[in-house]
C-alpha cells in the first residue's frame, strides 16, 4: 500500500467540484508514479471515498488521471502534457524573455536562449545591449551544439555520454572540432554547472552558459555572448555569479539552473 498523504487544507472554493479535482490532482502529483490508492486518496484530500470515486471518474474521461495495474490512481498522460505545453519552445521566449531583458542589463552583454534541436542548438531569443556586438546570429539560427557554450551546457545536463557524443562531433562537419576536447568541456561544464566556448563558434567572440532544468534535466540554456578580448578567466566567473543571481528570481516554477556536479 502507498503511503498516506498529508491531508490538504484551503479556504472555501468558489466551484466545490473543481476544487475536489484539483485536489485530487495535486494528490495524484505527490503521489508520484507508484500512485494512491482510492483510500489513500481520500486521505489526502480529506473527503469521503465515494465523493472522490466520482471525481476520478471525471479526471479519467479527460485522461487526466489513469488506474494502474496495481489498482492505484496515477496522474493521466493529459496532466503531466500541461507541464510540456507551457514549457514548449514556443512558450519558452515569451516565459524567459523578462530574464534575458535583466541578464543583459546587469551584464552589459548580449544574452541569448536556446534549446536543442536534434545535434542542433536553435536560438529561440535573444537581447542586445545598448553597446553593439558583432555576432552572427539571429532567432531560428542553428549551430552544431558541440561548439557553442549553449549546446554544451544542454548536453552536459541531459546525461550525455562519450558514446553519444560522437553523433554531435559528426554534425559540425568540416568545423575542425576535437572530440576529446569537446568531451572534457563536458565533464567541467558538470563539475562546474556552466559551460564556455572560445572562438569555437565564431572568430572573435566567446560564450559562457547555464542550463535551465525541469525534471531534472536540460530543457534550454542561456549564454551571455561577448568579443573574445573582453572573456577574461576573471570576467567569466564574474558573468557566471550574475548568471545565478539575476536569473533564478525571474524563472518560471518548476524552472531552475543547473547546479554544480555534487553540490
Amino acid at each position: 500500500m502507498s503511503s498516506p498523504v498529508e491531508p490538504f487544507t484551503s479556504a472555501a472554493s468558489p466551484v466545490e467540484s473543481v476544487d475536489r479535482a484539483l485536489l485530487v490532482l495535486e494528490a495524484l502529483a505527490r503521489g508520484g508514479s507508484a500512485g494512491l490508492g482510492l483510500a489513500d486518496l481520500a486521505t489526502a484530500v480529506g473527503i469521503n471515498k465515494t465523493t472522490v470515486h466520482r471525481t476520478l471518474a471525471a479526471l479519467r474521461h479527460r485522461g487526466f488521471a489513469t488506474q494502474a495495474p496495481s489498482g492505484n490512481y496515477v496522474l493521466g498522460p493529459a496532466a503531466t502534457r500541461l507541464a510540456d505545453d507551457y514549457f514548449s519552445d514556443e512558450n519558452l521566449p515569451v516565459l524567459l524573455h523578462p530574464a534575458l531583458v535583466a541578464l543583459s542589463g546587469a551584464t552589459d552583454e548580449l544574452v541569448h536562449l536556446g534549446v536543442l534541436s536534434g545535434t542542433h542548438v536553435v536560438y529561440l531569443d535573444k537581447v542586445e545591449p545598448e553597446r553593439s556586438v558583432r555576432v552572427w546570429s539571429a532567432v531560428g539560427r542553428r549551430s552544431p551544439a558541440v561548439t557553442t557554450a549553449l549546446g554544451r551546457a544542454l548536453l552536459a545536463f541531459r546525461g550525455t555520454d562519450r558514446a553519444m557524443l560522437g553523433a554531435y562531433v559528426g554534425t559540425a562537419g568540416g568545423q575542425g572540432v576535437d572530440q576529446d576536447h569537446v568531451w572534457s568541456e563536458l565533464v567541467r561544464a558538470r563539475t562546474r554547472g556552466w559551460a564556455t566556448e572560445e572562438q569555437e563558434n565564431e572568430v572573435g567572440i566567446s560564450c559562457v552558459a547555464v542550463p535551465l532544468m525541469r525534471s531534472g534535466s536540460a530543457v534550454a540554456a542561456v549564454s551571455v555572448t561577448a568579443p573574445a578580448d573582453r572573456m577574461t578567466a576573471d570576467r567569466i566567473g564574474w558573468l557566471n555569479d550574475r548568471m545565478r543571481s539575476v536569473l533564478p528570481p525571474l524563472l518560471p516554477d518548476g524552472m531552475s539552473l543547473g547546479a554544480p556536479e555534487g553540490s
